[in-house]
């Protein structure tokens, strides 16, 4: 079984890497191809001069010693400096390297947090109903530092660590014999063996960190952006203990990881002493025995240390590799999320040429084995307004979303003017509808960006407008700041009316021809809703009106009430009609005028 995982995360790495490949190497931008070459060579030219340093560094001992042949006759001193020259050189060349791959991996590091942004938001609202926004957020954030990672130390340290250690084994049997290739070879096994095995157990336990800490994340988002039921509830303790539950599982994951680290550490010294230990022995006799310089002592001794920091980091570099795979394997798990609503190929843009919405024997169901809409059959004339009316749950909002295409139907067809939606492009259908949900949900800027969102080349002029329409002109210009407040988080400094102007505007400003209202006023008060129900009645002028009610008296004046029961149509007519006919619209208005009268 363990073998089975291995393979599959194994082949998971390896899908991971052919997917960053891409953004390293991209086919129609030969200036990152250009700078990718570029880095690679400043890379080799390093390494060549790092295999050279000690070879200086023996020339000056043994100059100083009076060993041996003086190497180019530069002396001890002009020995010592073209060292110090080669040093400076190699770190030179290094820092070089890295900004002139810098462009190259920030661009890649930009083009997939943008396709990954852009993705999110091509899923359904089935997958984002369901995933977590917290945990969702972390997965990003992991996974983009995981691809930067990744193009930055596998490029350039696994094959410069490999270069390097060719180039030292090659260097220490040519000069000196066999049995120094043997020990090094021997240790670097070793090492890369301990290495890789114990990081592969330290993976099980990162991921369960990662696991623990994404939920203890999430927990604390839930909370944060449920302050106000928090606080209505007096549970400030329950939450901080919610959050400390979270958070001791992850401490105990994090220590698990951090006395695992420990271990390979010591593991990985533990080696590449005894390795250091084994070469410099085996020089020291020499130099006893007189088949070795001092200076030979000294360049083995700083070809071990030269290899040892490159090994002691290939640990590092192996263990964060391990884990950026991880990290980037759960992101590209996300882009690779099917999306459940797609445009045809070649699908054409909706053309709106009066508005009429036609519902043809409609049937779906959130789930396979729940149908909602059972063969509904609507017809809204352009410029009408139809009302769609009837008890929780029997399917009024599904028929909004179905207009909006965050869900195709199962059954039957939901034309505009005589096109099916699903044979058109989602932007241009979502272009052409304007909705004003229950609750209408700003972004933490001001009322004027917030306006400004229902058509980004907006005007100043245009915006005030659609805030004048919407008449919310006159309370925006008595702020402090006019158009310039801050709403804050989900518009939380404005009442429940002011948000729902606000949202008016918005829909007002993009000028759609087709008009949703889901429930816009079912959250006021009754003083409230009559004052928006005004604003909606202007922005429903010339407009196709779609409106999901609760309650009846906002729609009273429609052209044609709808009413639904369990998924389907059990009466239509006007408001009027159906009073007369005491069937089950009778029912439900004489219950809420009992209710308001009791009020």
């Amino acid at each position: 079984m363990s073998e089975d995982i291995s393979e599959e995360e194994r082949r998971s790495g390896l899908r991971t890497i052919r997917k960053v490949a891409p953004y390293l190497w991209p086919e129609h931008e030969p200036w990152v191809k250009r700078r990718v070459i570029g880095a690679l060579a400043l890379l080799v030219l390093a390494k060549l001069i790092a295999v050279v340093i000690p070879v200086l560094y023996k020339g000056a001992v043994d100059a100083l010693a009076e060993e041996g042949v003086p190497m180019l006759a530069l002396g001890a001193v002009g020995l010592t400096v073209a060292y110090g020259v080669a040093r400076l050189l190699n770190v030179g060349f290094q820092q070089l390297r890295d900004a002139v791959f810098a462009a190259v991996s920030q661009r890649a590091l930009r083009a997939l947090a943008l396709e990954t942004f852009q993705h999110i938001h091509r899923l359904s609202m089935r997958y984002h109903i369901t995933r977590k926004t917290g945990g969702l957020s972390r997965i990003i954030e992991r996974g983009v530092k995981g691809v930067d990672f990744l193009l930055r130390f596998m490029l350039f340290s696994i094959g410069p660590l490999i270069l390097e250690l060719l180039l030292v084994g090659i260097i220490l049997t040519v000069l000196f014999d066999a049995w120094y290739l043997l020990i090094v070879a021997v240790t670097i096994a070793l090492y890369v063996w301990f290495t890789f095995a114990v990081t592969e157990w330290r993976v099980k336990l990162r991921r369960e960190m990662n696991e623990q800490d994404t939920d203890a994340n999430q927990k604390a988002i839930d909370s944060l952006l449920n302050f106000e039921t928090v606080k209505y509830f007096g549970a400030e303790g329950r939450e901080a203990r919610r959050y400390d539950s979270a958070m001791r599982l992850y401490e105990q994951a994090a220590l698990k990881t951090s006395y695992s680290l420990a271990f390979l550490n010591f593991g990985q010294s533990f080696l590449i002493t005894g390795g250091l230990i084994g070469v410099m022995v085996l020089a020291a006799i020499g130099v006893q025995n007189g088949a070795l310089t001092v200076g030979d002592f000294v360049m083995v001794n700083a070809y071990m240390i030269q290899i040892t920091i490159p090994l002691n980091f290939l640990g590092t570099v192996y263990r964060e590799i391990r884990q950026s795979l991880v990290d980037m394997g759960e992101m590209f798990n996300l882009l690779e999320q099917p999306q459940e609503v797609t445009d045809k190929p070649g699908a054409p843009a909706l053309e709106v040429t009066g508005g009429r919405i036609a519902l043809e024997g409609v049937h779906f169901g959130y789930e396979k084995t729940r149908e909602i809409l059972k063969g509904i059959d609507l017809t809204v004339e352009p410029g009408q307004m139809v009302a769609i009316v009837g008890a929780t749950g029997s399917g009024k909002s599904t028929i909004g979303r179905l207009l909006f295409r965050f869900y195709d139907v199962t059954g039957g067809a939901l034309k505009i003017d005589g096109q099916d939606i699903r044979d058109v492009t989602q932007d241009s259908l979502h272009a052409a509808i304007g909705v004003v949900p229950q609750d209408t949900v700003l972004f933490n800027d001001t009322i004027r960006y917030n306006i400004a969102y229902g058509r980004e080349d907006a005007t100043e002029d245009d915006i005030i407008a659609a805030a004048r329409a919407a008449q919310i002109h006159d309370f925006i210009a008595s702020l402090p700041e006019g158009y310039d407040t801050m709403v804050g988080e989900r518009g939380l400094k404005l009442s429940g009316g002011e948000k729902q102007r606000v949202g008016i505007a918005r829909t007002l400003l993009k000028n759609p021809p087709i008009l949703l209202l889901d429930e816009a006023t079912s959250a006021l008060d009754s003083d409230t809703e009559a004052e928006i129900k005004d604003a909606l009645a202007r922005a429903g002028q010339g407009r196709t009106v779609i409106t999901i009610a609760h309650r009846l008296s906002t729609i009273a004046e429609a052209d044609q009430i709808v009413v639904l029961d369990a998924g389907q149509v059990i009466e239509r007519g006007t408001h009027d009609d159906l009073l007369a006919r005491q069937g089950r619209y009778a029912q439900l208005w004489q219950r809420q005028q009992a209710d308001e009268e009791a009020a």
